[in-house]
């Protein structure tokens, strides 16, 4: 067992690769009357095209990881949320664009909570009755999405940023792609991604370190996965321009909606330099208009943002992009003062400015730890990055000045730039 000294919050995080080649991680938080368990597995919304080493490539309908993460909910002896309830343990589940999640809090009954997490994400029972009752369901919450101005806002942003990705659909597809999914392609995408070696185990809170670990251990001890059919994610090229300069959309709003954003062509493939640059891209929007900038005091005593707006940078393995926006009674001439002043915005930058700002970065990392679901989601976010989140410490100390101005001009440029806009 390997132990990883967490510098952080002076406790310990244990790692240990079992048998059937899960990866298992244990932080031990006693004087805590509470247990989280997140159970998360390396696929997400943009996983449509698989490559088969007996099959070859093969298209996937959209939604299709949301579907999946829906119907393992439903077991053959019964629904697994109303098992948590009989626990008393709060359960929930996720899809993003990368991962799925499922995960349950306790504060007590933690042994019997744990064991029904691990239990019904690994039995999957699909039949042509429960997967054809269930696409009504996400019909509906597909509707729900479409009628969202913000969700709307956000995902024609992603039309126009990105000509091929799959990051350009909703996550959970469309009431066409999901009417194309069936329990045989269900089954298919279990057994491509939902293998042990393709997912990570992570607890956190008040319990007995040795008896967990020796739970775990015997209930996977019956879940060794034979021989490993190699599958591969295919995505498609996608080239360094954008699809569309600005998308418009009128729904039923007070006040319009406006996201901007800039494409990302420099991906690092090293998950050290990823984690670094996305932080440090971050850190410089923060600084170019974030609420403590020249910029956006200007922006917010003219009425061009309120205090909604929300500036962040997102780095995947094959994506990025950085996004501004919120409500603007005049988009377009929101548009072209941000065009215009963040040039300048970025000279006035200090050394004082960036310290602040790494003090901020730094504080927020150290708070995440007193909230046990953002050190969960965060812990899982990094690892399948290839970083465990406790040394982000050590990232955030390799983060210079000069290193984060060094990302404005290949990135924050007028041909790279996107408007998405909501009207009334």
């Amino acid at each position: 067992m390997n132990k990883l000294e967490n510098k952080i919050i002076n406790e310990c995080l244990y790692h240990e690769v079992l048998d059937n080649g899960l990866n298992v991680y244990l932080m031990p938080r006693k004087n805590f009357n509470k247990q989280y368990a997140i159970f998360a597995c390396d696929y997400g919304a943009n996983d449509t095209t698989l490559l088969l080493e007996d099959k070859g490539e093969m298209k996937l309908p959209d939604g299709i990881a949301h579907f999946l993460e829906h119907k393992l909910f439903e077991n053959e002896d019964g629904d697994s949320f109303a098992k948590f309830a009989s626990t008393g343990a709060s359960a929930n589940a996720y899809t993003n664009y990368t991962t799925t999640a499922y995960l349950f809090s306790s504060t007590d009954n933690f042994a019997t909570s744990l064991l029904n997490l691990l239990d019904f994400v690994q039995k999957p029972y699909f039949t042509d009755e429960n997967v054809e009752k269930e696409k009504g369901i996400i019909a509906q919450e597909i509707l729900m999405y479409e009628d969202d101005p913000e969700y709307q806002v956000y995902l024609n942003l992603l039309q126009g940023l990105y000509n091929n990705h799959p990051l350009r659909k909703n996550i959970a597809g469309s009431i066409e792609s999901i009417n194309k999914i069936d329990k045989d392609r269900l089954y298919l995408c279990y057994n491509s991604f939902y293998r042990p070696e393709n997912m990570v185990l992570f607890l956190l809170g008040d319990f007995d370190l040795n008896k967990t670990l020796k739970l775990i251990v015997d209930n996977q001890s019956e879940k060794i996965i034979g021989e490993i059919k190699r599958v591969k994610k295919v995505f498609p090229v996608e080239n360094a321009s954008i699809n569309q300069e600005i998308i418009k959309k009128e729904m039923d709003v007070s006040e319009p909606l406006f996201n901007l954003g800039f494409k990302e062509v420099k991906i690092p493939d090293n998950g050290y330099e990823l984690v670094k640059q996305e932080l440090a891209v971050n850190i410089l929007i923060d600084l170019l208009i974030g609420k403590g900038t020249k910029l956006y005091q200007s922006l917010y005593n003219e009425g061009l943002v309120d205090n909604h707006f929300h500036q962040y940078y997102v780095l995947e393995k094959g994506y990025g992009y950085a996004l501004m926006g919120g409500k603007s009674k005049d988009p377009d001439k929101l548009y072209q003062r941000i065009i215009k002043d963040l040039p300048d915005s970025l000279n006035k930058i200090t050394i004082k400015d960036y310290q602040t700002i790494y003090k901020k970065n730094l504080g927020n990392y150290i708070k995440s730890f007193n909230s046990f679901a953002r050190t969960a989601s965060e812990f899982i976010n990094y690892i399948f990055k290839g970083i465990n989140y406790l040394d982000l410490l050590d990232i955030i100390n390799d983060i210079e000045l000069d290193y984060v101005i060094g990302f404005y001009d290949s990135l924050f440029r007028e041909e790279k730039a996107v408007r998405s806009i909501v009207e009334h």
